[in-house]
């Protein structure tokens, strides 16, 4: 069975930036497990994995546009410690959730100030060109459920 849309697919990476270094694997744990074709994954990622089957195993470089974006640099931005609960135990390099008006944004602490906190928007891997190594372990039709929720559900059905 080749991977196309509406296929839940498993697969195993190692991911690794442009000087080489290896910034995670999945090898050692469970692998990523992703609903083809509803967007769940970084675009090149999946796009490299489509027509792909169980076993196979290749390497893709994918550019800052494929992956997680072009680092804005008015991405950063001062925000008030007042809006953070516990502002005071943040520490740089931390991960936060902002609630903002437009939903919840994941940011990155930069700074952390008295009155201010320093926040970057960006992903940490923008722009970035990244290489995955994958090897694809498991392609299955996805459930109905599956389907109309738009995401893998575990062993025993949705979990939310």
């Amino acid at each position: 069975m080749n991977i196309e849309n509406k296929k839940v697919v498993s697969f195993h990476y190692a991911l690794s930036n442009g000087q080489g270094e290896q910034i995670e694997s999945s090898r050692d744990r469970e692998p990523m497990v992703y609903l083809h074709g509803a967007g769940n994954i970084i675009p090149g990622l999946e796009k490299a994995l489509a027509g792909k089957a169980v076993g196979d195993r290749f390497e893709v470089i994918l550019e800052p546009a494929e992956a997680y974006g072009e680092r804005e640099e008015n991405g950063v931005k001062r925000i008030p410690a007042k809006h953070f609960k516990h502002a005071d135990r943040l520490q740089v390099g931390q991960q936060v959730i902002l609630h903002t008006q437009q939903g919840q944004v994941q940011v990155t602490v930069v700074k952390v100030g008295r009155f201010n906190i320093d926040v970057d928007r960006n992903h940490p891997l923008a722009g970035q060109a990244l290489t995955f190594d994958v090897e694809v372990i498991d392609v299955r039709d996805a459930t109905d459920e599956e389907l109309s929720h738009g995401h893998v559900h575990g062993p025993g059905g949705a979990h939310h």
